[in-house]
């Protein structure tokens, strides 16, 4: 974590070993070089060296949505409601309180893409069936994901990534019985098998995710201004506070050895 003096605010430093994710990283700056947003956590500063890719970010010293979600179990109504709106805006434009972090392998796409990564229990038929997918997949993991912060669990699992997978292409759900009506449809068309179906796959868009039942009463005009109140509000004491981060041993990188000049060439002007 380190103070920006031209900014005057937090910001982490990411360190990068090379050489195995510095084709990633390349494709990674070019890409949040697009991305200007009140809800992605900015890039500042990229630089390298003969032994890292140095990449400075935005600190946002909340924390993770997944770390509230696991402590809590699960997410009330209103609470997964309020989240699920910010990340509608964030798919549409990326604008909220929430804020989207690690493009690791994200993609600027125009049509499709065939790479097969994410998190399995995420991943979209099309991605599992090698079919070429491009934006309908972020609906279908916006689907996934609110399934799992009002159950506290993802609607397909298993203890194998292959079980997952049959599941996925199955199709079927098995909701808890607490959840809402509204909710339940809304997740049913955003997990279409059939992306073409797929709702906010369709003519207009998240427009029509918008307009669902269970977002009747949202303002979406105040969602991208920030002035809807935030059902979880972190413990932040200072701006460079990290108790909302679980901590992990730092690792040893004095013991990484320099880069060869061939595989720095890549990079001159990074």
């Amino acid at each position: 974590l380190h103070k920006c003096v031209r900014l005057r605010n937090k910001c982490y430093l990411n360190l990068m070993p090379p050489p195995s994710v510095w084709c990633m990283c390349n494709s990674r700056k070019n890409e949040q070089n697009d991305l200007r947003s009140l809800n992605i956590a900015c890039q500042l500063f990229w630089t390298h060296h003969e032994r890292f890719l140095y990449m400075l970010m935005d600190y946002v010293p909340g924390g993770e949505l997944f770390s509230y979600l696991r402590n809590m179990g699960r997410f009330n109504n209103n609470t997964g409601l309020f989240y699920s709106s910010e990340i509608v805006c964030a798919i549409e434009y990326l604008e909220g309180h929430i804020k989207l972090t690690d493009f690791g392998f994200a993609k600027k796409l125009v049509d499709r893409t065939w790479t097969l990564c994410g998190t399995p229990e995420y991943l979209a038929p099309e991605v599992i069936q090698s079919k070429g997918h491009g934006r309908a997949v972020d609906w279908w993991a916006l689907g996934v994901l609110i399934f799992e912060m009002l159950s506290g669990y993802p609607p397909f699992f298993d203890d194998n990534p292959f079980g997952i997978y049959q599941k996925i292409l199955a199709g079927k759900i098995d909701f808890p019985r607490h959840l809402d009506f509204n909710v339940k449809d809304l997740i049913k068309k955003f997990l279409v098998v059939d992306r073409t179906r797929r709702l906010g796959n369709m003519k207009n868009g998240a427009e029509d995710v918008k307009k669902h039942r269970w977002f009747k009463s949202i303002d979406w005009e105040a969602v991208p201004q920030k002035k809807l109140k935030p059902p979880i509000v972190p413990k932040v004491s200072h701006d460079g506070d990290t108790s909302n981060f679980e901590s992990y041993p730092e690792d040893d990188w004095k013991k990484d050895p320099p880069v060869p000049p061939k595989d720095l060439e890549i990079f001159k002007n990074f």
